[in-house]
């Protein structure tokens, strides 16, 4: 249905989405199906747009260098969901679409008239992809939900940090950006059921149940043996040697050197064979039971050698190791630039604008950074002209009116 598919040669660009919603969980869903080709109308306030315009821990000329990343290959409507004729506007577009995406609290869109049953009899074959914090069912739907709520029901914030601490968060929106993977899974596995069958289906991706999803084998563990995961910091109980290890430039570097073989691998670098066929470190159970020890073994030896020099000789010797590394590595690294992980786009006011690239990449249908976030309004004529028909005194009065 995409208007752009010609402008567009990924594997997606025959799908229209409208990305209602705002903030990240839904947002980075879009963004995910925008990089793999789809056409991605979003929605947002007039006057104000999605908050993600504002969000971000530094911004440059007063403005979110998030923003770029999160909407970029989207067109910008602006679009009043609290008024009826709002509502209408948005009801009229979804007819046009393969895809809608939301991320208010359960029952918000039945409340705007915009629930999956209603938008369906105008689109059988529309796909609705909602994310949210606990699901559409259940007795914690109609609750608030935000991905650090969900990273903690789900489990990984107990898990998460050192034992002697209280539990921590990673760096970045862990549980929104799972929901919205998990939601874009979703999403495609719909748009093949559509293929065979014509029907289209809603996707209900709650944070709590994405985070849950990486859990491993926490559930059984503690329902058959009793065992609770707990805390660890940087090393996972019982794996060794797999930790963060100082060397002689005061840096640190990861080695993780646990499989029998590659700790011979390691032992022989060290230029201490003899360690692979101790019976304290000889096997995967004895190490982990060693770990401490084993540690310092490890560290007192790769505190004496120069950050790249070890590298270079564990690299050699096919020991997994590498740096710890920040953005100023990446940019600096040569696998980034020889895979082109970072890619450069022009940008009206912040030049060129580095971000990182579409992943995974396809051999035959690669996807693609058109262009960075767009400006608060900037597709209206495109989309609420070019794609539903309406003439210049129609958006006038919808602008004049406060519904765009």
């Amino acid at each position: 249905m995409a208007a752009e598919a010609t402008k567009s040669t990924g594997p997606l660009a025959d799908l229209r989405v409208v990305e209602m919603g705002q903030l990240l969980a839904g947002p980075f869903c879009g963004q995910l199906l925008g990089d793999l080709g789809a056409e991605v109308i979003k929605l947002e306030s007039p006057g104000t747009g999605d908050p993600m315009r504002q969000w971000g821990r530094d911004q440059s000329q007063g403005k979110s260098l998030w923003w770029p990343v999160v909407a970029r290959n989207k067109k910008s409507v602006t679009c009043n969901l609290r008024e009826a004729a709002g509502q209408r506007l948005a009801r009229l577009l979804i007819g046009h679409a393969d895809i809608v995406i939301e991320n208010f609290r359960p029952g918000t869109m039945e409340r705007w008239g915009l629930g999956f049953d209603q938008l369906r009899a105008d689109n059988p074959g529309l796909i609705m992809t909602r994310v949210t914090g606990y699901g559409q069912t259940g007795p914690y739907a109609p609750r608030a939900g935000y991905g650090s709520i969900g990273e903690a029901m789900g489990g990984i914030r107990y898990v998460t940090g050192d034992p002697d601490h209280a539990p921590a968060r990673t760096g970045i929106s862990l549980g929104d950006s799972l929901a919205a993977v998990f939601a874009t899974i979703g999403t495609l596995a719909a748009v093949h059921h559509r293929a065979n069958t014509g029907r289209g289906q809603m996707v209900d991706s709650a944070i709590y149940e994405a985070v849950l999803a990486m859990m491993e084998s926490l559930l059984p563990e503690w329902a058959i043996t009793g065992y609770q995961r707990e805390r660890t910091g940087p090393v996972l109980p019982n794996v060794a040697p797999s930790n963060v290890y100082p060397t002689a430039g005061g840096e640190m570097i990861l080695v993780a050197a646990n499989q029998d073989t590659v700790f011979a691998r390691l032992a022989e670098v060290m230029g201490r064979p003899e360690l692979a066929g101790d019976e304290r470190y000889s096997t995967h159970i004895a190490r982990g039971a060693r770990m401490a020890e084993l540690d310092d073994l490890i560290g007192a030896w790769t505190a004496t050698i120069e950050t790249d020099r070890l590298l270079e000789q564990l690299h050699t010797a096919g020991v997994p190791a590498g740096r710890i590394f920040t953005a100023r590595d990446m940019f600096a690294d040569p696998h980034f630039a020889a895979r082109e992980a970072i890619v450069r786009l022009a940008h009206p006011e912040f030049g060129e604008l580095p971000m990182h690239n579409v992943f995974p990449k396809l051999s035959e249908t690669p996807g693609a950074i058109r262009h960075p976030g767009p400006e608060l309004g900037e597709h209206n004529q495109n989309v609420y002209g070019g794609l539903l028909g309406l003439d210049t005194d129609a958006i006038g009065q919808l602008a004049a009116d406060g519904i765009i």
